[in-house]
C-alpha cells in the first residue's frame, strides 16, 4: 500500500512551471491522505519533509561543467563521461538515502527523464527505478527534443536511453497532446494527458496584507494602472509583444510588469527587453526581490509576498509566448479573473483553444486590431466582467484539482497494481533491465576538474 511519495526533481523552488505544478500535484495528494516528500537541489519545501542534494541542481558546478561539454558539440571525451559517470553515482546514492529516510513508496519524478538539464540525476533514476522497481510516476513537462539548444549534443545514447526510459514499471504523464503523440512516434511510450490545473473550485481570497509589500517591490503608487506579464525573462515567452502592446495603446497610463526575475537561462535577453522598452518609451517594471511561490512553505525564508499578490492587483495580463509545454500563466490569469492577451502557441491552440474560452488572441504579430480588442476591454469593465466570469467556469470544468485528483487515483491504482506483481517476480533475481541500462562502469574522481 502507498502512503509515503517522494518527489524528485532538479529545483523545487519559485516560480518555474515544474515548480508550481509539483506543488499542486503534492497538495492534492495530500489531501487524499497521502505524505509528501521532496528531493532536489534546490528547495523551498518544508526541511522537515525534504532532502536537499546540491549535485542534483542543473546549475551546480559539476554540472555545469558537463553541459558545456556535451551541448552544442558531437562529441565527448572520455574524461566527461566519466564525469557524467561519477555525479551519477553519488546521485544515486543520495536518491536510495531519500527512499530510505523517508520510506518512500512510491517515485514522481518531476521533468528529470524528459529534459537532460542534469543528464547524471536521469541516469540515476533510472538505474535506481530498475533495480528497485519502486512505483514510479514519471511527469514530463517538456522534452529534449523540443529545444533548440539540445539537439546538437554528444549524449544522443544517453538521451535515448534515458530521456524518458522505457522501463515497464514507470506510468509517463505528460501534459499536453503533442507531447503524447511525440512519445509514442519517437519512444513507442504510451503517456496519460494530465493538464495544468488549478484549485478552481475553492476561488483565491486576495489577502490585503501584502499589498504594500507588493507596491514597494515594483516601485508602484495606489494610483498606478498595471499591465502584467506573469512570466520568466527567457526570450520564448516573447515579452517584446507585451512591451509593443503597451507602447501602441498610445498615451498609455499603464505600467508594465513583469513578475519574475531573470538567470535560468542567461541574462541577454532580459538586457535586450530593458532597451527595447526603453527605446519605445514603456514603463517597465522589474521586482526588486524575487516573488514568492504560493506553495512556498513558511518555514523557508519569506520575500514579502507571494505571486498572488501581483496578479491580485493587475488590470490585464499578457502572455505572449512563442512555446509553452502547457502554460500555467494562462490558467493563472483565469483563476484570478484577469483579462488577458495571448499569442497562439502550438499547445494552446491544440489542447486549450477549443474549450471555448473568451480571449483577445494574436498569431505571432500584433496588430492594429488586436490592439484595439484590449483598448475596449480596459475601457468596458462590464465587458471585462462577463469575459473572465465566462473563463472562470471552463477553466473549472477541465482544469481544476477535481480533475487533477481523478486522474491521479486511476494511475496510482494501476500503477500499484502492476507494481505488486513486479515486485514479486524480482524477489527471484535481478532485473535484466538493469544491465541494459549501464554503460560505463564508476568512475572515482572528478578529474576533469582539473582541465
Amino acid at each position: 500500500m502507498v502512503k509515503n511519495i517522494g518527489f524528485v526533481s532538479t529545483r523545487f523552488a519559485g516560480l518555474d512551471g515544474v515548480s508550481l505544478e509539483a506543488s499542486k500535484w503534492g497538495d492534492v495528494l495530500e489531501s487524499g491522505g497521502y505524505n509528501c516528500f521532496w528531493f532536489a537541489g534546490e528547495l523551498d519545501k518544508d526541511p522537515d519533509k525534504s532532502l536537499l542534494v546540491y549535485e542534483a541542481h542543473f546549475k551546480h558546478p559539476h554540472n555545469l561543467w558537463i553541459h558545456r561539454q556535451v551541448f552544442g558539440k558531437t562529441g565527448r571525451t572520455t574524461s566527461v563521461t566519466d564525469a557524467i559517470e561519477t555525479l551519477k553515482n553519488i546521485l544515486k546514492v543520495r536518491l536510495q538515502d531519500f527512499i530510505d529516510l523517508f520510506q518512500i513508496d512510491l517515485l514522481i519524478v518531476e521533468n528529470a527523464l524528459a529534459i537532460p538539464l542534469n543528464i547524471s540525476l536521469g541516469l540515476a533514476l533510472s538505474e535506481l527505478i530498475s533495480e528497485t522497481q519502486i512505483p514510479t510516476i514519471a511527469h514530463h513537462h517538456d522534452f529534449y527534443w523540443e529545444r533548440n539548444r539540445l539537439r546538437t549534443n554528444a549524449v544522443r545514447e544517453y538521451l535515448h536511453k534515458f530521456f524518458p526510459p522505457k522501463l515497464s514499471h514507470i506510468h509517463h504523464v505528460v501534459i499536453n497532446s503533442m507531447a503524447r503523440d511525440a512519445l509514442v512516434r519517437r519512444r513507442r511510450i504510451a503517456a496519460t494527458i494530465i493538464p495544468n490545473v488549478l484549485d478552481f473550485d475553492n476561488p483565491q481570497t486576495i489577502h490585503h496584507s501584502g499589498y504594500n509589500n507588493f507596491l514597494a517591490s515594483f516601485r508602484l503608487k495606489p494610483s498606478h494602472k498595471t499591465i502584467l506579464q506573469p512570466t520568466r525573462i527567457v526570450e520564448r515567452k516573447g515579452i517584446e509583444h507585451a512591451i509593443d502592446l503597451v507602447k501602441n495603446l498610445e498615451n498609455s497610463p499603464y505600467k508594465l510588469l513583469i513578475s519574475h526575475q531573470a538567470g535560468d537561462e542567461g541574462w541577454e535577453y532580459a538586457e535586450w527587453i530593458k532597451n527595447y522598452a526603453l527605446e519605445r518609451d514603456v514603463d517597465l517594471r522589474l521586482p526588486k526581490k524575487p516573488i514568492s511561490s504560493p506553495w512556498h512553505h513558511s518555514k523557508q525564508h519569506v520575500n514579502g509576498h507571494s505571486l498572488w499578490n501581483v496578479y491580485a492587483h493587475a488590470d490585464f495580463v499578457t502572455f505572449p509566448s512563442l512555446y509553452e509545454g502547457f502554460g500555467n500563466a494562462f490558467l493563472e490569469a483565469i483563476y484570478f479573473k484577469k483579462p488577458l492577451l495571448v499569442n497562439r502557441y502550438a499547445t494552446f491552440v491544440s489542447d486549450i483553444e477549443p474549450k471555448g474560452f473568451d480571449l483577445v488572441t494574436m498569431d505571432a504579430i500584433l496588430t492594429a486590431k488586436t490592439v484595439q480588442a484590449v483598448r475596449d476591454i480596459l475601457e468596458s469593465p462590464e465587458r471585462t466582467t462577463e469575459m473572465v466570469n465566462h473563463n472562470y467556469e471552463i477553466a473549472k470544468q477541465h482544469f481544476s484539482y477535481g480533475v487533477l485528483r481523478n486522474q491521479l487515483d486511476a494511475i496510482m491504482e494501476r500503477t500499484v497494481g502492476r507494481m505488486d506483481a513486479a515486485q514479486k517476480a524480482a524477489a527471484y533475481g535481478r532485473s535484466q533491465e538493469t544491465d541494459d541500462l549501464k554503460i560505463r562502469p564508476q568512475a572515482h574522481q572528478f578529474a576533469y576538474l582539473k582541465n
